[in-house]
């Protein structure tokens, strides 16, 4: 019998349900509980394991179940949410959280993802925080518009100091990891032979987009949430749109596409030619965004760094 495994992550307990049988039990989110946790899924020899992204409660619970080599997917939580209410299921506890994962992983079954090591989990938290770090800067330059005591004005002028610091000590922190893995520093230098890929750019890609590169030009547009999407019904034919994905890799890009579409000697004829053919902006510019990253995949697949097209 097939079984599929629905973990519900919560902060101190992992809800835990086995599909078809509904066995369910609980473990606690630390060492012991994961160990435990390991111990059981590996003697069931479950087909896939299915939890929701949680806000980074599940990216402990995740890296466990990796090592352990189980088939692991992360599952979007609107996804899951989307999946209970078709089956009617409107109440919510963490047991029928479980419960309804499982059913999800039975029925949907996602495809396993490889999951992240130690060194690409690090990474990862480094290129979050530089975020949230921008983010910060961004917040206080816009107050700093909105006030006028020279008291206040200071104490904003001297956050953004602070944070201008810690910035470049994630990029030196961030820069030196990758140094540090000849695989990243491979990548990292194919990626860098683009126009229009900045410092930037590769990293969150190397953080947050291990497949680059190994999957086709279609899943990997859906995965970073740039393949469009149609919206039709009966005769009506409606715009097409993109949805989902991984929001941190598009706003890279989406700058990575901003400099190429001026600069790229590919990318910016091609976004000419759709504002020619009587695209908008925005739209042009997300079309450009796919195709760098087709272009990007392409380069890592190949193992072959940029050059001009013939």
């Amino acid at each position: 019998m097939d079984l599929f495994i629905g973990i519900d992550v919560s902060k101190d307990r992992l809800d835990v349900c086995v599909r078809p049988s509904g066995e369910t039990f609980v473990v606690t989110r630390d060492d012991e509980g994961l160990e435990r946790l390991v111990e059981r899924l590996r003697a069931l020899a479950p087909v896939l394991v299915a939890l929701e992204a949680t806000g980074g409660y599940e990216t402990v619970v995740a890296s466990a179940l990796a090592a352990a080599q189980l088939p692991l997917a992360v599952i979007n939580p609107r996804q899951m949410r989307d999946f209970a209410r078709s089956t009617g299921k409107l109440a919510k506890t963490d047991r029928l959280d479980a419960a309804a994962i499982a059913h999800f992983a039975e029925a949907i079954r996602p495809p396993a993802r490889r999951g992240a090591d130690g060194e690409a989990l690090a990474l990862g938290e480094l290129v979050a925080r530089r975020r949230q770090v921008i983010e910060m800067i961004v917040a206080e330059k816009n107050r700093r518009r909105l006030a006028g005591q020279p008291r206040v004005l200071k104490a904003i002028d001297r956050h953004v100091d602070l944070l201008q610091a810690e910035l470049s000590e994630l990029d030196r922190d961030i820069d030196g990891a990758i140094r540090k893995s000849p695989a990243w520093q491979a990548d990292a230098d194919l990626l860098a032979s683009v126009p229009g890929v900045g410092k930037a750019t590769l990293r969150t890609l190397i953080a947050e987009l291990p497949e680059l590169g190994r999957l086709d030009r279609r899943k990997i547009a859906a995965l970073v949430g740039v393949a469009p999407v149609n919206r039709d019904s009966g005769l009506a034919r409606g715009r097409k749109t993109i949805a989902g994905g991984r929001a941190p890799v598009r706003t890279a890009l989406y700058m990575a596409a901003l400099v190429a579409s001026r600069a790229n000697p590919v990318i910016a004829p091609y976004y000419q030619k759709l504002r020619a053919s009587g695209k908008a902006a925005k739209q042009a510019l997300t079309a450009c965004i796919r195709k760098l990253l087709v272009i990007l995949n392409a380069i890592l697949r190949d193992r072959k760094p940029w050059t001009l097209p013939a």
